[in-house]
Formats: structure tokens, sequence, C-alpha cells
């Protein structure tokens, strides 16, 4: 391929993040010191790694869990973020259910606090997208549908995309 078309493909930035939750079904959120808002424990994806590894990773890192990356809940493509030069494709993983007094280690360099929130809750303290994020995977984890977040879809429009099992 020439460089000519190189050029013209689409160039994305990856992350992967978890969705974990305590005994009462509140989600963990992290508060990075870097962003005004809180988000889900998780990070960029790495030269080499596929966005599950990227995920048990993040968590092991920020805060200082091991957990087992389970289905994928949700893709969402977000574009527009003043912090990243390029469109972020998230996924989100379904990392199960931890009791609320379990030790949490925070990656204090990123991570000023932690906590777990109902929906309503973290409605509050994330960014739109992000909320829109928690809601779908939610609702992913529920039905066993994998849920695709377009760009500037309408809260709740989420499209769920297949079977999983």
């Amino acid at each position: 391929m020439s460089d000519d078309f190189w050029s013209t493909v689409n160039r994305v930035v990856t992350g992967a993040s978890a969705y974990i939750t305590d005994e009462r079904g509140r989600v963990l959120l992290v508060d990075p010191n870097y962003r005004e808002h809180w988000s889900f424990p998780g990070g960029m994806i790495d030269a080499g790694e596929h966005p599950a590894q990227a995920c048990a990773r993040e968590v092991a890192e920020e805060v200082g869990l091991t957990v087992e990356v389970g289905r994928l809940l949700t893709v969402s493509w977000v574009h527009g973020l003043s912090h990243v030069p390029y469109p972020v494709v998230l996924f989100t993983f379904d990392c199960g259910e931890i009791a609320s007094d379990t030790p949490i280690t925070l990656q204090t360099e990123e991570l000023d606090d932690y906590g777990f929130f109902t929906l309503e809750e973290a409605e509050r303290v994330l960014a739109g997208h992000a909320y829109e994020r928690l809601r779908a995977s939610a609702a992913a984890r529920d039905s066993g549908v994998l849920t695709y977040l377009p760009p500037g879809s309408p809260p709740g429009q989420g499209g769920l995309v297949g079977e999983q099992g």
C-alpha cells in the first residue's frame, strides 16, 4: 500500500476498563488526578497488548486488584476529548464483584481516590460519555448482550450488537 493510502486511514487510541461492582451492585470508580471527572479502573492499551490483557494490567496497577477479566460488555467510540489527539475506542469488560471492604491500593501517581457508586451517584462524578458507558455496561451485564456506543449517541441509545454467552 502506498503512503497516500495510509494517510487516509483513521487513527485511534484504544483503552480498556473494568466494570467491577460490590455486593450491593455499586460500581467501583477511581478519581484521576490529571482530569476533572472520575472514571472506571483502566487505561490505554500498550503496544503488543490485547484489550483484556490491558484491562487486567491496568486494574492491578491502579487499584492493586487481580481480577478475572470476563465478558466484553461495551465498545464505545469517543471523539473530541481535549487531552487525546485522536478518537478513542474503549473496551469495557465485566470483571466481577468484590466485597466493598476489599483492600484497594491506589496508584497515587495517577489517582486521588476511589469509591463505590450507585448509578445515580455516578452520574454526578462521571463525564457524560463515561456515564453512558456505565449505564450500557450495567445493562449488558444483565442482558448478556454486547453494546456498541457510537459517537454522539443519545443517552440510553447504544446499539445492541449481538448475543454473548
